[in-house]
């Protein structure tokens, strides 16, 4: 039987840092085929030569130097892609990045995506509303384009009261506020439909709440303030959103949690899944 594709995807929160603190340790050993990254908040060259020449690299970086980035690196050559997102006039730079990989004669469309953290109220929380109003009326246009997709990365939003450790003191704040999950409601189906994640909405799938179940968590970001990591009070707002044909390939799903507070490399956990392809 073949070994399956391993796709992997963190916010690394800057990758030259993420590299000072272990990230090449952690990744030289897993055996990732596709790895998603976002705030790379580098260069190209950097990003390059740290993965080293075993990776093909696609970066996508920020408009603004030192901000955002998102990267798709591989073992394999892209076979194309693509960066626009939204109408021609919206910035979406270092944000969002798709690429088609041919994986033994099969087509799999991977999306490394950064989405705004947002703050309620001011018009960074506008600007998030506009990318995730863009994000949705990519993924059917996605879908259709090849129907073993998967857009993986930092969506910065908790969709449901699981999602998040300290949820009723956070119904107020950016990455919980109900307009933001009624997006998720929209991609997935809202919690309670018959068919939530299973085909409601825009019929993507949420992989993590498939595998996990109806659990809290797992978690996939901490904040660095207090003992957040300690007492895994946490957000789980790193998604593989994968389309039904794809999602039904997927073999196992796991959140690669430090051992410790001393042994991360990042504020965010990777995201990893094998898929039978």
């Amino acid at each position: 039987m073949p070994r399956p594709l391993r796709i992997a995807s963190v916010n690394v929160n800057g990758v030259r840092a993420a590299y000072r603190k272990g990230m090449g340790e952690w990744l030289a050993p897993r055996g990732v085929d596709i790895l998603a990254i976002q705030e790379v908040r580098a260069e190209t060259d950097d990003l390059t030569a740290l993965l080293g020449a075993e990776w093909n690299v696609l970066h996508d970086a920020a408009t603004a130097k030192g901000r955002a980035g998102v990267a798709l690196a591989s073992r394999r050559r892209a076979e194309i892609h693509r960066v626009e997102l939204g109408p021609d006039d919206f910035d979406s730079a270092g944000r969002w990045l798709e690429a088609d990989y041919d994986v033994d004669g099969t087509i799999v469309t991977v999306v490394s995506t950064y989405v705004n953290s947002g703050e309620a109220d001011t018009p960074k929380q506008v600007e998030k509303y506009k990318f995730l109003d863009a994000m949705v009326e990519r993924l059917p246009q996605l879908a259709a384009h090849n129907p073993l997709s998967v857009i993986m990365g930092d969506l910065n939003v908790g969709h449901r009261t699981l999602d998040i450790k300290n949820w009723k003191g956070n119904v107020k704040r950016a990455g919980f506020l109900p307009q933001e999950r009624a997006y998720f409601d929209r991609i997935l189906g809202a919690e309670g439909e018959p068919d939530y994640n299973a085909g409601a909405g825009l019929g993507w799938i949420d992989l993590g709440r498939r595998f996990s179940g109806e659990v809290a968590g797992p978690y996939t970001w901490w904040s660095n303030r207090g003992q957040a990591f300690d007492t895994d009070t946490g957000w789980r707002i790193d998604y593989q959103l994968a389309t039904p044909a794809l999602a039904a390939k997927a073999r196992s799903y796991t959140v690669d949690r430090a051992a410790s507070y001393d042994e991360r490399w990042s504020d965010h956990a990777p995201v990893v899944v094998d898929y039978d392809i």
